[in-house]
């Protein structure tokens, strides 16, 4: 199949315009997303067709390349995205933290640039903007099993040369796990330490040394892309390491745009089943003695469960599109609208998580026991909305938003659930 791309040139791009684009897409890669699951097979031919159509450079400014979508509309598409096939909106995730970091970097005048950004920053993220128009895709390679902190990371940077000048280029060393996207990725994102410093390091995937396993055996998000990647003395030069790596302390809007890609994919999968509940009663003939109506698509208690589920789509989708909306106004770098949004996104994690778990379990109560059909493998809606709500666990994220609300003291908001995206964000691309 092939997509044709077309990059509207206008300021503002409309969501008329990305749906002309990347409807047809979606619909795609819908297409067997169930068997995809049963099977266990990555989505390789799917990233293909993001990648022809430009998905990835969504976020670049039209002059440079992309479609110029505002943050509303990059998650409106994240959460279609996601009603496909939501392993693919969080391998995607990485990536998109990555564009936006190059686009600060590109930008020193903007309100959340970093005053001291230097020129040689700039060219390497004019670089890796450019990469990304190109097809260049971003995946990561931050946690490693065991380790709860960044300070204690083992994969190690350690310098090449005798006389431990940055020109001589290290070599990097260590394992990492979770490496969400990376099977699909051109470039790897990688958290290390480096003389007890933590820095971050661009390694492209064709690098000697580097090996991907796909090994991450979850019962949901079953083909993401994650798993171990190995860095067995890889050479990497000085211009491709950022220091203040994954890990830095502080305020950043960073963590609650991070946290957007499991709202949006817990959003995608609950649209979903709402859709595959509405398509399966609409053609189911058989129902119960005791029904009240002779067939399921008649029955207004099964048509009872079927708005409920809805409304848990709607209401998701709204959500997540209301915490982008606060995101966007916290990139003028002020306090107050950076702990909205973070606020925002947390409040939106404790409260989606329930809503979609119970709306992916009730789907099975429009139909018999041919409802759990290995077939239809509906199952895969509850598996991945679980796998999903493991990430950053709520708990933690429920006691932060009830400091807040006694305290107001923006500290303790729960920044610190990824403390330092900012740092593997703005990460220089070697070309």
């Amino acid at each position: 199949m092939t997509i044709p791309r077309t990059v509207p040139r206008t300021t503002a791009v409309t969501d008329g315009q990305l749906t002309e684009v990347f409807a047809p897409v979606f619909a795609r890669i819908a297409e067997d997303a169930a068997g995809r699951d049963s099977r266990r097979e990555l989505p390789t031919e799917a990233v293909g067709l993001l990648r022809q159509a430009g998905f990835g450079t969504l976020r670049i400014p039209t002059d440079r390349g992309g479609f110029g979508a505002s943050l509303r509309q990059t998650f409106s598409l994240l959460i279609d995205l996601a009603a496909a096939d939501p392993n693919l909106t969080q391998a995607l995730r990485v990536h998109f933290s990555t564009v936006e970091g190059l686009l600060t970097a590109v930008d020193p005048s903007g309100p959340s640039a970093d005053p001291s950004t230097n020129p040689s920053t700039v060219d390497a993220a004019e670089a890796g903007l450019h990469a990304v128009v190109d097809g260049t895709l971003f995946g990561n390679a931050i946690s490693e099993r065991g380790v709860g902190a960044a300070e204690r990371y083992r994969t190690t940077l350690t310098r090449r040369g005798t006389d431990g000048a940055d020109t001589d280029g290290y070599v990097l060393n260590g394992t990492k796990y979770y490496s969400t996207g990376s099977l699909f990725a051109d470039v790897i994102v990688v958290a290390a330490d480096r003389d007890g410093e933590r820095v971050s390091v661009t390694v492209p995937v064709t690098a000697e040394g580097v090996h991907q396993i796909d090994d991450w055996d979850g019962f949901g998000q079953r083909v993401t892309g994650s798993g171990t990647t190995v860095f067995d003395n890889v050479s990497v030069d000085g211009d491709a390491v950022t220091a203040g790596g994954y890990g830095t302390d502080g305020r950043t809007p960073e963590t609650a745009f991070l946290q957007l890609f499991h709202l949006a994919a817990l959003s995608g999968i609950v649209r979903r089943a709402a859709d595959d509940a509405r398509d399966q009663v609409a053609r189911r003939e058989r129902t119960y003695s005791h029904a009240p109506a002779d067939l399921p698509r008649e029955d207004p208690l099964v048509q009872a469960v079927l708005g409920r589920v809805n409304a848990a789509a709607f209401a998701a989708r709204a959500t997540t599109l209301a915490v982008a909306d606060l995101l966007e106004r916290a990139a003028d770098g002020a306090d107050a609208h950076v702990d909205a949004a973070e606020l925002a996104a947390a409040e939106a994690q404790v409260a989606l998580i329930p809503l979609v778990l119970d709306a992916v379990n009730e789907l099975f109560e429009t139909g018999g026991a041919s409802l759990s059909s290995g077939a239809l493998n509906l199952d895969r809606h509850w598996r991945n909305a679980r796998t999903l709500a493991q990430h950053n666990p709520a708990v933690y994220k429920q006691q932060a938003i009830g400091k807040y609300a006694l305290t107001g003291d923006g500290s303790a908001l729960p920044y610190a659930w990824s403390a330092g995206v900012r740092g593997a964000s703005e990460v220089p691309f070697t070309p």
